[in-house]
């Protein structure tokens, strides 16, 4: 998905900016980058690759060399950012958190119009420069954001670095946020508000959705109004988002325990303890454990010194062995126990099936999940939240295929809680991770938890229900 921190003080703001897009890490794992400005310097940039590296080992060496009262930075999960752009709106720098799935028809267009790109990654268009090429298009700043929502599919938010302060921008279905705060003497936006209390930054607001604001050392100016439609993005309170973060004014560990609990009051289980997969299972397994009365335990643990934050690899196989080392069971609480685990989603379910079988080796007599969020029967094509290329890559497509002969049959019925089908598939996921028992959060119950009305939350991973403009 990706993450971004920007901020304009009235004294040199390069340590904030540093520690403030470092609270952003667990969002990506491809790229970094800061960029200053200073009247006098003008504009510093650096980018460096995160696949093998933490973002604080790669930047920690050079902040001396940057300077300034204003900058931003991001943690990509696609391209090399922020782009430095020279246009008839001036000198500016832009970073993105974005998933444009027409991008190529996009460039192709521009190309036709004689205009160029020349930030390659791996050969391939990097598109927070396309963002850039349909902001020059505009008049203004106003005009020209407007034109790169008019023109993509799927989703963008940006933070725009000019000699005159920060620009916020997000996209018109608010599908992922940026959140501004404040102290004395200085303003920030950034995607995740956990960025701000360590800073001494008070959370003010929330950028809406469509909304354009500007930022100064002595203010905020809304440049557009915010649009009245909304859908966030609902899996940010299920996996992506940091325990301390709020959007939309709800806090992500507070949803979570309450979707925890909501579960564990409906469910009639018989077991001896509850635990959670860290990180984004604890809070579920917390209120789990109130709900259901049964005791909670910390059966596996996630291993701190050597793995701080999330950290996925490129390839699959890295993964499913990254995934393998971060977690370490605990035996003593696992021997000859009925053990719930609670988990975020399932994906391909491959890591969860290594789980399940470490929790048996380690002694426990019956293994049930218990998934924070419904069956992800449909791909986002909105965040980049996880790496698959394909639905065919989700395994309750797998499933359907194997049931139906095509993998984009009866999606409708598979995606209701409960139907035949819908039961038929949860039980075969749980066969085929070696499960004593699964049951997957209700859509209504996720919705109840996070409190937005339905119609404000993106629910299409699961339900397919979404709009796009």
């Amino acid at each position: 998905m990706g993450g971004f921190f920007g901020t304009i003080s009235v004294k040199d703001c390069v340590n904030d900016l540093f520690y403030g897009t470092d609270y952003n890490s667990h969002l990506g794992t491809r790229r970094a980058g800061l960029v200053t400005f200073d009247s006098a310097k003008g504009f510093n940039r650096s980018i460096h690759s995160l696949e093998r590296n933490y973002f604080r080992s790669k930047f920690e060496d050079e902040l001396e060399h940057f300077a300034g009262s204003q900058g931003i930075g991001v943690i990509s999960d696609t391209d090399p950012q922020p782009i430095i752009v020279n246009s008839h709106l001036g000198r500016y720098a832009v970073v993105t958190v974005a998933k444009i799935n027409n991008l190529r028809e996009i460039a192709a267009d521009l190309l036709a119009e004689r205009m160029h790109f020349s930030e390659m990654s791996a050969n391939n268009i990097n598109q927070t420069e396309l963002v850039a090429l349909l902001i020059n298009m505009g008049r203004n700043f106003v005009e020209g954001i407007n034109n790169v929502y008019r023109k993509i599919q799927g989703s963008c938010s940006m933070l725009v670095l000019t000699e005159d302060g920060i620009i916020a921008a997000r996209d018109f279905l608010g599908r992922t946020p940026i959140v501004i705060g404040h102290k004395e003497g200085a303003y920030a936006a950034t995607s995740e508000s956990s960025a701000f209390p360590n800073l001494d930054y008070k959370v003010l607001r929330d950028v809406g959705p469509g909304e354009i604001v500007k930022l100064r050392a002595d203010g905020i100016e809304v440049l557009q109004q915010p649009f009245s439609r909304c859908q966030i993005c609902s899996f940010l309170w299920v996996y992506y988002g940091f325990p301390t973060s709020d959007y939309e004014g709800i806090n992500v560990e507070a949803m979570r325990e309450r979707n925890g609990e909501l579960m564990g009051e409906e469910d009639k289980i018989e077991a001896d303890c509850v635990c959670g997969v860290p990180d984004s299972g604890v809070g579920m397994a917390v209120g789990y454990s109130i709900g259901s009365k049964v005791p909670y335990k910390r059966a596996v643990l996630k291993y701190t010194p050597t793995w701080p934050r999330s950290f996925t690899p490129g390839s699959q196989s890295r993964r499913d062995l990254v995934a393998k080392m971060k977690l370490i069971p605990n035996r003593a609480i696992l021997d000859g126990k009925r053990v719930v685990f609670c988990d975020d989603s399932i994906v391909r379910g491959t890591q969860l099936h290594d789980n399940v079988r470490m929790f048996f080796d380690y002694g426990a007599k019956e293994v049930h999940a218990r998934i924070s969020c419904p069956p992800l029967v449909f791909g986002c094509p909105f965040i980049q939240f996880t790496s698959s290329k394909s639905d065919l890559e989700l395994l309750t497509r797998q499933i359907i295929k194997d049931f139906e002969g095509d993998a984009s049959k009866n999606l409708d019925k598979y995606a209701t809680t409960d139907s035949p089908e819908y039961q038929r598939m949860v039980n075969e996921i749980g066969r085929r991770l070696g499960l004593t028992s699964v049951k997957f959060a209700k859509l209504e119950k996720l919705i109840e938890s996070i409190g937005l009305p339905k119609e404000r939350v993106c629910t299409h991973c699961f339900d397919g229900s979404s709009y796009v403009k």
